[in-house]
């Protein structure tokens, strides 16, 4: 089985990463580590770069978790592309982090991490940064 973790370059995706990486070892489970984009805007702050990658694989050798790292640039949102690779992997767990909103923000825009929790098929750990 494998722990999926929706990984973006700031404190929640490294509260997630934290959380997934802490799963994969207790559950003795591959890590799959997803950044994903749409690609439509010229500059978004959520694609990791090179740096924020290398600092991904390094952490995740230096502890000897068994892992996949995988960036995605497709035509979905980020919350499609999670859901259709936790069905795919058939991940056990999906690791998300979530940045504080209002209620109002997330009526009125949504919220990737709300569609994530209904429409993937497995349970989800949904963790804060700094908690």
């Amino acid at each position: 089985m494998t722990i999926l973790v929706g990984y973006v370059p700031s404190p929640e995706g490294e509260a997630a990463l934290r959380a997934g990486i802490d799963e994969a070892r207790r559950r003795g489970e591959k890590l799959l580590v997803v950044n994903t984009t749409r690609g439509d805007a010229y500059v978004d702050p959520h694609f990791a770069q090179e740096p924020d990658l290398s600092h991904v694989r390094e952490d995740l050798a230096a502890l000897g978790v068994d892992f996949d790292l995988r960036q995605v640039l497709g035509a979905r949102d980020a919350a499609e592309e999670i859901i259709d690779l936790a069905e795919k992997t058939e991940a056990s767990l999906v690791v998300i982090g979530m940045r504080r909103r209002s209620a109002v923000g997330k009526l009125i825009m949504g919220s990737a991490a709300q569609q994530i929790l209904l429409g993937v098929g497995c349970p989800v750990l949904a963790v804060k940064a700094g908690a």
